[in-house]
């Protein structure tokens, strides 16, 4: 069986490693939002999504979160004219990706708030483990 104090370390950490991948998924969105295909009418970048998953830890037994490898956003891409475009198509289309990014910065301010109560469990758990340690010190 393992420590109760380091299980609560365990399971932030993977909270805080799940949400950490999810902040990096969706930079990858922002950075992208304008991205056209190479070739005129070839499709551009495509919305990553984030899936987590239940995971049960062999060492501990613990069930902790990960991250699902990835996943595209299905939804269909913008489309604009604009016939300057190198990426235009012969009737002057452009394929925009299909990220929003209003959306984005919602789910970067719920992973940011995820990755933040991740961590206070982590220093939470710290002092207290800190806190039992001095008690059982005292004579």
């Amino acid at each position: 069986m393992i420590d109760p104090f380091a299980a609560s370390m365990r399971i932030a950490g993977a909270g805080m490693e799940a949400q950490s991948s999810r902040l990096r998924i969706i930079s990858e969105n922002v950075a992208n939002a304008q991205s056209t295909g190479a070739t005129a009418g070839a499709d551009p970048y495509r919305r990553k999504i984030v899936r987590f998953a239940n995971e049960i830890d062999r060492f501990s037994g613990l069930s902790n979160v990960r991250v699902k490898p990835g996943g595209v956003d299905s939804r269909p891409f913008r489309i604009e004219l604009d016939p300057g475009n190198p990426a235009a198509d012969d009737k002057g289309y452009v394929k925009l990706p299909n990220v929003d990014l209003l959306l984005e910065l919602a789910d970067m301010r719920e992973a940011n708030r995820s990755y933040e109560a991740n961590l206070q469990v982590a220093k939470q758990s710290a002092e207290m483990m800190s806190m039992t340690i001095s008690l059982l010190k005292e004579p």
